[in-house]
């Protein structure tokens, strides 16, 4: 019997517009992007201008720092536009995609017959290298290093996350293909970890050269980041490598088939989606054709990702590279007068200040209204109860704010990324930008041990 490891630490926010289970294939969008800003620490040097023709596969840019880590473009077509920002920096490249797809060639095997050298060299050739991540400091993994182990998030418990055995069904083969790749990577374990809680899809539990791990509890039960601390922790010197099940199919494909095939699906979520559900796209989609007639009325946040993580972008903007979901809800644009002092049946509440704690199951219509103003950031104890990890979420958030590298290294600065102190930011009476707190922390201890 294989160990449950139960998540005892959490909260789940309940959000209405979950995605049906209905499967559409979308049109081809007017246009796709590859954005830079997706990329952490990536520093981008194009190799093409704006009108070359370029093939499903073809290499962009690469990043200066590691020129052997290439992003490539997911659509054959035509370059649009390179769109910048402050200081000339790269924020998009726009291709318009050709109405019958033309792919690059790369060189196809059976990655269980193939030495490490070989599928390292042939991940990096199709661009598919950067859906391969690291921790610590939650960036792109270095080619170079030798990973200890490779985590699999087989389940999502962020709010209104889709369903991961719906988004892989009909590609487990190749999902077992990319999977045998990963495990010729690490002189460790490829674990792929699934929930507890319902039956998984045979393409994670019988998934063949992998450990299969079980977890039960709530959010953010599914952050791979939890799961290496409860199984393989992080300590100083080491390295792990994450990859998204998606991305896993896209490293089956690649060597099954040969090309870089970028297509995905992705669910569009949202209490101002009027139908929300699940759509087949290709990765860096403009999410016009997905949202145009398919929202409410209003003033609405587009976020690429999840309501914690996810990336604001516009109405008529692109994916994000490593996002499976699309989400919509209300601008809160509206003050309200005496709101503290109502019953709140219809708020969301982590604590008992609202009678809305009596019916725990209720879905809820939530704005982006923040509810109060920066306060000063004191010991409070409500980071505690939603982060399940041994670390002292509080001294070690205080200790990134003094930029004191050794306390950062005792109370746990390697084991964290952004992604899995969201509820502590999402639960904080101080109103502090915890995610970026952190992301300021990792990039300092990046530059410290450089």
């Amino acid at each position: 019997m294989p160990q449950v490891y139960k998540i005892r630490k959490g909260l789940n926010i309940n959000i209405k517009g979950k995605a049906e289970k209905i499967f559409v294939k979308a049109e081809m969008a007017d246009s796709y992007a590859v954005k830079p800003t997706d990329f952490h620490l990536v520093i981008p040097r194009l190799e093409v201008k704006e009108g070359d023709k370029v093939k499903a596969g073809s290499v962009l840019f690469h990043d200066k720092n590691h020129p052997e880590v290439k992003f490539t473009s997911p659509v054959s077509g035509m370059i649009m536009s390179v769109n910048r920002g402050e200081r000339r920096i790269i924020k998009e490249v726009v291709i318009k995609p050709d109405i019958s797809q033309e792919f690059v060639s790369f060189d196809t095997g059976n990655p269980l017959e193939m030495k490490r050298e070989d599928i390292i060299a042939g991940i990096l050739a199709s661009g598919l290298w950067p859906a391969i991540k690291q921790r610590p400091y939650n960036i792109i993994a270095n080619p170079g290093d030798i990973p200890k182990s490779i985590f699999i998030s087989a389940f999502d418990t962020a709010p209104l996350a889709p369903d991961y055995d719906f988004l892989i069904k009909g590609s487990e083969s190749e999902f077992h293909t990319g999977v045998d790749a990963l495990s010729k990577l690490t002189p460790g374990k490829v674990h792929i970890n699934i929930s507890d809680e319902y039956p998984a899809s045979l393409a994670f539990s019988k998934a063949r050269n992998a450990q299969v791990n079980y977890f039960r509890g709530p959010h953010p039960a599914g952050n791979v980041g939890i799961q290496i601390h409860k199984i393989d922790p992080v300590n100083k010197g080491e390295v792990v490598w994450t990859v998204a099940p998606q991305e896993v199919v896209m490293i089956g494909r690649l060597f099954k088939n040969g090309i870089y095939d970028a297509s995905k699906i992705v669910a569009l979520t949202g209490s101002e989606v009027l139908k929300p559900r699940y759509y087949k796209i290709i990765s860096g989609a403009n999410i016009k054709s997905l949202t145009e007639k398919n929202t409410r009325e209003g003033f609405h946040r587009y976020i690429s990702g999840n309501v914690l993580t996810g990336r604001q972008i516009e109405p008529n903007g692109f994916i994000g590279y490593y996002d499976s979901q699309i989400t919509v809800i209300p601008e809160g644009i509206h003050s309200e007068f005496l709101g503290w002092a109502k019953p709140g049946f219809n708020k969301f509440s982590i604590s008992r200040s609202f009678f809305s704690w009596l019916t725990p199951d209720r879905e809820y219509k939530i704005t982006t209204n923040m509810n109060g103003g920066h306060r000063a950031f004191v010991a409070t104890g409500v980071y505690e109860k939603v982060l399940p990890m041994d670390i002292f979420p509080m001294q070690l958030f205080k200790a990134i704010l003094a930029e004191d590298i050794d306390m950062m290294e005792k109370l746990g600065i390697y084991e964290i990324a952004e992604e899995d102190v969201a509820l502590c930011e999402f639960v904080c009476p101080s109103k502090t930008n915890i995610q970026d707190l952190v992301r300021k922390g990792l990039d300092l201890m990046i530059k410290e041990m450089s």
